[in-house]
């Protein structure tokens, strides 16, 4: 019973997510034509084309990344918590459609913050369930050594982190976005360190929560807490795909 009710919310978040990007994308096509290509002085807060074409950008990615899990599922019998497919919604949520859309990344304190270390965190945890794609098992391999998955999580959670950067500054790049808020709501650039700030600290939370969920692991593996396991993905072992 307790299963059907998590995969039921499961289910409910994620068609409720799902709708609101479709919303979302819809409302941004409509509006993004009458939309001013520079800031306006006397409308400083008013959207310009740019920051509508980060959000159907990122509305866009929002949809395509609802709409993985479930083909990843399909096609490669890939078996995913429901607690993490929850958590998984409602990161993407609360990244694309309350920070981007709602605007929650300016008009939030530390929204941002507290979504990358997050992100960090849950990339951890998928870097738990690489080791177990790259050993063919069910659980995290005894004869591995804690500290070598621990750490071999870290660095994975920390470089998809890295990954991410690059794809913002790149994005900023070619579609003149602000991806990497290096520049306030309306519009004023900001320069020098300040510039520099929204990225360095999006590295650094993101290292923190990856760190965060290796220290956990670790005391997981090294006790046999089962901490872990309760997040890890699953991929059929070999002789079980039939």
């Amino acid at each position: 019973m307790k299963l059907v009710t998590k995969v039921r919310w499961q289910r409910g978040i994620s068609y409720f997510v799902l709708f609101s990007l479709i919303v979302s994308v819809i409302y941004i096509i409509a509006v993004m034509a009458k939309a001013p290509s520079q800031p306006i002085p006397n409308q400083p807060y008013r959207r310009t084309k740019s920051e509508y074409v980060l959000m159907l950008l990122q509305c866009s990615l929002g949809l395509f990344a609802m709409a993985l899990p479930p083909l990843l599922k399909r096609r490669a019998r890939l078996e995913i918590p429901s607690n993490m497919m929850i958590f998984y919604a409602l990161f993407l949520y609360c990244a694309i459609y309350l920070g981007e859309v709602r605007s929650f990344y300016y008009h939030v304190p530390h929204w941002d913050t507290v979504l990358h270390t997050f992100s960090g965190a849950m990339l951890g945890a998928l870097g738990f369930s690489f080791i177990n794609f790259l050993n063919n098992t069910d659980r995290v391999p005894v004869n591995l050594s804690p500290l070598f998955v621990v750490t071999f999580a870290f660095c994975f959670a920390v470089t998809l982190g890295v990954f991410w950067e690059i794809y913002e500054f790149l994005a900023d790049a070619v579609l003149r976005t602000n991806m990497q808020k290096y520049a306030l709501e309306n519009g004023i650039l900001l320069t020098g360190r300040a510039a520099l700030g929204d990225t360095m600290k999006d590295l650094i939370v993101d290292t923190l929560g990856a760190l965060t969920m290796s220290v956990i692991g670790y005391i997981s593996l090294r006790y046999q807490k089962g901490w872990v396991e309760n997040l890890l993905l699953h991929l059929p072992r070999s002789g079980q795909d039939a």
